[in-house]
């Protein structure tokens, strides 16, 4: 009964997702971090204050998933990010006055307790993410998405993060509404031999390699009833991220942050290096959204650039070599990126969203 509930729950996830696949993201640049080396392996005990947390910044603070478009947190969550040879290193700190949760079984669908989230895109061809869920209760999901929901892909449960470790420490008490808590702070340490299996990339990565990865906090708005907390019947969730991403749905690998790994010791001056193709990547992501409006609207794809109605940001593309290629059920899309050193890169995205260069 559990596994089927279970599935009931992706295939609503990704009916949902589904409605809102032609919504194009607002270009807003994803956030970025530099994720320093440590020489020193670390305790996972939830705490946060081994020193060399100590010595790197928290990231911006969350914000609503749509941005600018929705009123800020209530309640202030924010994350770390560290990494040796062996580890992934991810720490967050979430402000809660009541903590609480209810799931103890791995595996089962973490979101319906308040939770923290990881979702990790290392190659940022938005397929083949891991998404990575965990509760007060240090009770965690870990899956791995081959493609995005709106893109037809479904979750695979059975594959598990191999060796990792976690741990949450609480502020407060858990699942006493008679006081008042501070919160809770998770500890996550992901095995580089674990995500280096559809990484397709170094792993671990080498000095100024960027990963795509996203956090997101769900919250859900309580009451006390008989001594216990319920969900207020009739809300839904709240989703705060560290990246916006312009729409209710965190299976758009495309606006995620930028994580740049550097060899250097925590606390030492390192420059984030944005991401030379990330105006090239809009475009193709401008034409693959319009793409998908046009077949909502006419059960098939485009075979002109000139039938999509594309948005006046597209337009310089056109005399750069934009170009459109149709075929039965598939498209694919091509720019090409001249390079500051003269040379050319071709990039390219086609009907599901994967996007790659040449």
């Amino acid at each position: 009964m559990r596994s089927f509930v279970r599935l009931l729950v992706l295939l609503i996830g990704s009916a949902a997702a589904l409605r809102a696949a032609d919504s194009n993201p607002a270009r807003t640049i994803p956030k970025g971090y530099i994720a320093y080396k440590t020489a020193k392996l670390l305790q996972i005990d939830g705490k946060l204050d081994d020193a060399s947390w100590q010595a790197v910044p928290w990231t911006d603070e969350f914000t609503d998933i749509e941005g600018g478009l929705k009123p800020p947190p209530r309640y202030r969550t924010r994350a770390k990010m560290l990494w040796d040879d062996t580890f992934f290193y991810v720490g967050a700190e979430l402000e809660e006055p009541h903590v609480w949760a209810t799931l103890t079984k791995r595996d089962t669908v973490i979101y319906y307790d308040n939770d923290f989230e990881v979702f990790i895109d290392p190659d940022g061809d938005s397929h083949e993410y891991y998404e990575f869920e965990m509760n007060a209760l240090n009770t965690v999901w870990d899956l791995l998405l081959p493609k995005p929901y709106k893109d037809g892909g479904s979750a695979v449960e059975s594959w598990n993060i191999d060796g990792l470790k976690t741990a949450v420490q609480v502020r407060g008490t858990i699942n006493n509404p008679s006081d008042t808590d501070s919160g809770w702070s998770v500890e996550i340490a992901m095995p580089w031999s674990a995500l280096k299996q559809y990484a397709h990339t170094s792993a671990p990565p080498n000095d100024g390699d960027q990963w795509r990865v996203n956090f997101s906090r769900v919250e859900w708005l309580t009451e006390i009833v008989s001594g216990t907390y319920e969900k207020i019947k009739g809300k839904r969730e709240d989703n705060w991220v560290w990246s916006p991403q312009g729409v209710v749905d965190m299976h758009r690998p495309e606006t995620w942050g930028y994580v740049q790994f550097s060899t250097k010791k925590p606390g030492t001056k390192v420059s984030f290096n944005p991401d030379p193709a990330w105006e090239v990547k809009c475009i193709l992501h401008d034409v693959y959204y319009a793409q998908r409006a046009y077949r909502e609207r006419t059960k098939s794809w485009a075979e002109t650039l000139d039938q999509l109605g594309l948005p006046a940001s597209v337009l310089p593309a056109l005399q750069e070599g934009l170009a459109l290629k149709t075929f039965g059920n598939n498209f694919v899309v091509t720019i090409p990126l001249k390079l500051k050193n003269g040379k050319t890169e071709r990039w390219f995205i086609r009907q599901d969203a994967l996007l790659w260069k040449d």
